[in-house]
């Protein structure tokens, strides 16, 4: 992680919340690269994160070592928002897809400031109740559907300039099926033209077919 002076596009960021005038101290901009924990969960965080750019998985990790994929963030959001209002400790594992560049806003010293901008505390309590709504649909995703829909969802999600990239056992985990099956689905859609192997992983041929094999469907 790079910690970088603030400029112009960092202090706009800040604007879009109602920061724009605020008495906000500490401030810096933070580059991760790709692979890179942002956030890592059941740790305290030191900064509220402003996302200016860039791409971050999103993970809830269980005691017997497996996780869910709850949402992804891609060039916006804020990250440690409800760790911001109830002082707790990191509820999830955030890691970089590509460079994430965030704009960092230290708690414990700007916390006043933060909470007693009202623009800022309704913009949180939008974006809290639409991770609440990504969360609850998570859920349902892993207890309703079939391996193959959630497999093709996480598909469609995890997908760069059309190309999955990510380890395959990490997927499984993600999904929450074997290791093997997922190689079966792929083989499968691979087979059906929907889906075409690479060096650097699987390239969807025929998003129309994956995503009506996928969650979305309905």
């Amino acid at each position: 992680m790079q910690s970088l002076p603030m400029d112009r596009e960092s202090l706009a960021v800040l604007a879009e919340y109602g920061l724009g005038e605020a008495r906000l101290s500490g401030c810096h901009l933070r580059r991760y690269e790709a692979g890179e924990a942002m956030v890592r969960q059941d740790e305290a965080m030191d900064a509220l994160l402003f996302v200016r750019s860039g791409r971050a998985k999103v993970c809830i990790n269980a005691r017997n070592g497996r996780h869910l994929i709850i949402c992804y963030y891609i060039s916006d959001g804020v990250l440690g928002d409800v760790e911001l209002l109830t002082e707790a400790q990191a509820m999830d594992t955030v890691t970089a897809l590509s460079q994430v560049d965030c704009v960092a806003v230290p708690m414990e010293r700007n916390r006043e400031v933060l909470l007693g901008c009202l623009p800022f505390v309704l913009r949180m309590g939008q974006e809290v109740s639409g991770k609440l709504k990504y969360s609850s649909h998570a859920h349902t995703v892993s207890a309703l559907y079939t391996s193959e829909e959630r497999l093709c969802s996480y598909l469609l999600m995890a997908e760069r300039d059309g190309i999955v990239r990510e380890y395959l056992t990490e997927v499984a985990q993600s999904v929450g099926i074997s290791y093997r099956h997922v190689f079966r689905i792929l083989g499968e859609l691979c087979r059906e033209g929907i889906l075409e192997r690479t060096e650097s992983g699987f390239r969807i041929r025929d998003r129309e077919r994956l995503r009506q094999r996928s969650c979305e469907a309905e």
